[in-house]
């Protein structure tokens, strides 16, 4: 239980630092959009490229990574057909399904993976699924479902490759796949810009609770709890069922999977809605009140399976 307690006690610190200087305006009035840009358009890209430059891809196709896929597009579809019908908009859609099956496999999934798993590449599978081809699809929508959907086909076809989010995954995706070894004089600097990226948006994040109202109140209340529910509870039980039903995974497998897919919806979403100004609030509570929900979810898949 310690890796659990410890993992959401660091992002707990740094919230709450980041709402004090909200609280006393050390950063000025655009101190949250700039931290966000900061992390959308240079630390997270680089932190994508060192994370996957140096990644073994060949978990791309362990039973583990099909697992993931599986169950976050189970939550995610489900998430997706009820903002049809309930015409929530394209974007705002799209940040909630991100929130249902998008784990926190970095800044929490790590120490939890360490201190509960026993082996931080257990999260591995997750991490690279998220950011080889979560992040470069959704980000891909939302670009198309705002300003980017101007323009001729061409450029639309484009997309991707002119988001810094997907062009830091694929990059990277680039090097590991040939085995290039990038030098330390460019390597470096681009994991040390990296390292920003985490505090960057948990600092974002903090700010952003500044005089908020509480969460799952007014419009959003509805997919707020949708987006709380597929990913505490829908997400967990979905990759247990596949786990143990279609892949027969046992023991440690069986653990490792379900404790990765009942991590809360990860911060860096937050970043996603506030650059493309849609469904931020959406996002802000959905991270929030998942990731308080997690805490005895993740303690009692431990307890049940461990």
């Amino acid at each position: 239980m310690q890796g659990v307690l410890t993992g959401f006690a660091v992002i707990a610190v740094v919230i709450a630092v980041g709402y004090v200087l909200g609280l006393r305006g050390h950063l000025g009035p655009q101190g949250r959009e700039v931290l966000t840009r900061l992390a959308f358009h240079v630390a997270s890209p680089a932190l994508l490229f060192t994370t996957l430059a140096t990644a073994d891809l060949s978990v791309v196709f362990s039973s583990r990574l099909l697992v993931t896929a599986l169950s976050t597009v189970a939550v995610a579809g489900v998430f997706v057909a009820v903002g049809v019908v309930r015409r929530w908009g394209v974007g705002r859609t799209t940040i909630g399904a991100l929130c249902s099956g998008y784990v926190n496999s970095g800044n929490l999934g790590i120490p939890i993976a360490v201190y509960v798993l026993g082996d931080a590449s257990l999260v591995a599978p997750v991490l690279l699924f998220q950011l080889v081809l979560v992040t470069p699809v959704a980000v891909t929508i939302l670009d198309l479902s705002g300003g980017g959907a101007k323009g001729p086909l061409w450029r639309r076809l484009l997309t991707p490759l002119r988001n810094p989010i997907a062009l830091g995954s694929l990059a990277g995706v680039a090097v590991a796949a040939t085995g290039l070894r990038v030098p330390a004089p460019v390597m470096d600097p681009l994991t040390l810009i990296g390292n920003m990226s985490v505090p960057a948006v948990l600092l974002a994040f903090g700010i952003s609770l500044c005089g908020s109202t509480m969460p799952m109140r007014g419009v959003d209340r509805e997919p707020v709890l949708l987006a709380v529910a597929l990913k505490a509870f829908g997400q967990p039980a979905a990759a247990w069922a596949l786990a143990s039903g279609v892949f027969g995974l046992r023991g440690a497998q069986l653990l490792d999977v379900v404790v990765t897919s009942a991590l809360p919806a990860a911060q860096n979403l937050y970043t996603y809605a506030s650059t493309y100004e849609v469904g931020e609030r959406l996002a802000r509570d959905a991270i929030l009140v998942s990731t308080v929900v997690s805490v005895p979810v993740l303690v009692a898949v431990a307890a049940v399976l461990g």
